[in-house]
């Protein structure tokens, strides 16, 4: 029975295959620079700062994925090492690329003197688009999938087209479109930011840390639907947690098969509480202690302008507020 309806490969070159799943990461990479540069311009960032993050960003960001992904699997690969870098064929975690990115990303940003939150603020809308995108090269591949349903509660229910339908058909059984359910969150998540970040309350880091407040709610749900999560034994307390925590949903969906042998508790679900808590405290922490001085909206400027050309406006804005007070200081001495 054949189920994989669309061909994952788009074209050949040669003997070179290319295959959708790389052509949409590519895209989601692509969609999220601009959403940084546009967003720089603001604070006169010039976009090569952004260009050069992505060329460092996306290799770290793919990298950390893989390694993530393999680590947690590392059964499956210990006796075929060559399949660690087939990429193309599935099997990177999107914490593992978050890791990765936020790796490059802070090493980046010291090196060109910026403030590591004021620049992630900034990214992070992007890093939010490209993972909305991105879900679709699991769809082309026919991965991250949930769990059985029925065909008339994809088409009728959820009303999604047919060649959605038709691609969640795998070995003969309808499965939940769980790559849609993220990337609808991330969709919703991105109109969030996109509102936050013109609050004049927020402050440093605050937009990073209601992005990961905001993708982990939807994770932890969205993952217990999922047939093929990463997985760990764990206490059989802390699965019933897990698992109550989840329970309001069983009025919609039941969860995704998971391997009691495998498994009995989700790694991405448990991430997901971590970084919610996390993420939270960061922000009541940081604000209680009078860490975060800067505000989303004030400028960003360079402490080492010779090694990027950027934050010219900034830049300049700050020379002049300080050209000011020093003629100020001069003429009361005068």
């Amino acid at each position: 029975m054949k189920t994989l309806l669309l061909n994952p490969i788009a074209f050949s070159l040669g003997s070179i295959d290319v295959h959708w799943y790389g052509i949409i990461l590519g895209t989601a990479a692509l969609v999220g620079l601009l959403l940084a540069v546009q967003e720089g311009k603001r604070f006169g960032i010039k976009p090569d700062l952004f260009m050069d993050l992505l060329l460092l960003g996306v290799p770290s960001a793919i990298i950390g994925a893989r390694i993530y992904y393999v680590a947690f699997k590392w059964d499956d690969y210990k006796g075929n090492l060559i399949d660690v870098f087939k990429i193309w064929n599935g099997g990177i975690a999107i914490y593992g690329a978050i890791i990765g990115a936020f790796i490059c990303g802070f090493f980046y940003f010291r090196y060109k003197g910026y403030s590591f939150w004021r620049l992630v603020d900034i990214c992070i809308p992007g890093m939010l688009v490209g993972q909305m995108i991105g879900r679709w090269g699991n769809f082309m591949n026919q991965e991250a999938y949930g769990g059985e349903v029925s065909e008339s509660f994809l088409r009728n229910t959820l009303h999604l087209p047919s060649f959605i339908v038709d691609q969640m058909l795998v070995e003969g059984v309808y499965r939940h479109p769980a790559f849609l359910y993220e990337s609808l969150w991330s969709l919703v998540g991105l109109v969030v930011l996109f509102v936050l970040r013109r609050q004049r309350f927020l402050r440093a880091g605050e937009l990073t840390a209601s992005y990961f407040i905001w993708y982990s709610i939807g994770r932890f749900f969205i993952e217990a639907l999922r047939t093929d999560s990463l997985a760990f034994m764990g206490p059989s307390w802390f699965a019933s947690f897990i698992n109550a925590l989840w329970s309001p949903m069983e009025v919609l969906f039941k969860q995704g098969y998971l391997d009691p042998a495998y498994g009995n508790i989700r790694i991405s679900q448990v991430l997901a509480l971590l970084l919610i808590v996390a993420a939270i405290a960061f922000i009541i922490v940081r604000r209680k202690t009078g860490l975060p001085k800067a505000y989303y909206h004030d400028p960003v400027v360079t402490s080492r302008p010779d090694r990027n050309g950027g934050s010219d406006a900034a830049t300049a804005a700050l020379e002049d507020s300080s050209s000011s007070k020093e003629d100020a200081g001069s003429k009361g001495k005068e």
